[in-house]
């Protein structure tokens, strides 16, 4: 009885390091995208204040995150709040263009695992960089969002592969090194 217990015991074992060995060799699935709005109606006006035209709205996240649209002066940028509330903010205004800007209407997460779990943030930035022109330039900020680093580490300026780039800056983002300040 305790030879079959052991043999049923070995034959276990062997089966999951078999297991065990196919999955390491499987690789990890491509992270998928989940959207969510960051239009006005879809954000909750959290202050406004009139000198300096400053606002912050909050907005929906994914995975435990928030999202904090903030104006400036006509500039935008976003603050990602975890579900801890640690505030991270992006600096778009730093890091993308110290232009007038706006943000497009919509956040596209990176996010993997299940349940999925946000590994970078693609966010669509107008910066009007020309003051005598209505031109606009749309640049695409990617940020990573790792446990111990939040960060803008890509901007993607416009070009009919832009939105391909972005997502494959935003997939590598973790081992990425964040963006600083323009000059």
């Amino acid at each position: 009885m305790w030879a079959r217990a052991a043999w049923v015991l070995k034959r276990a074992l062997v089966l999951t390091a078999a297991a065990a060995a196919i999955q390491a060799q499987t690789p990890n699935p491509k992270p998928d995208s989940i959207y969510t709005s960051l239009s006005e109606h879809d954000c909750k006006l959290l202050s406004v204040q009139e000198e300096g035209a400053n606002s912050a709205q909050r907005c929906p996240g994914t995975g435990g995150f928030s999202v904090l649209v903030l104006d400036s002066d006509s500039r935008q940028s976003i603050t990602l709040v975890s579900a801890d509330g640690r505030k991270h903010p992006l600096r778009f205004w730093d890091v993308i263009t110290h232009s007038f800007s706006s943000l497009g209407p919509k956040a596209e997460w990176r996010v993997s695992g299940a349940p999925p779990r946000p590994i970078a943030l693609i966010v669509r930035v107008n910066a009007n960089e020309d003051a005598d022109s209505a031109a606009v330039t749309s640049y695409l900020a990617v940020a990573k969002i790792t446990p111990s680093e939040v960060c803008v580490v890509a901007r993607i300026r416009p070009s009919a592969d832009a939105n391909t780039k972005a997502r494959e800056a935003a997939d590598k983002a973790a081992g990425a090194t964040c963006l600083k300040p323009m000059e």
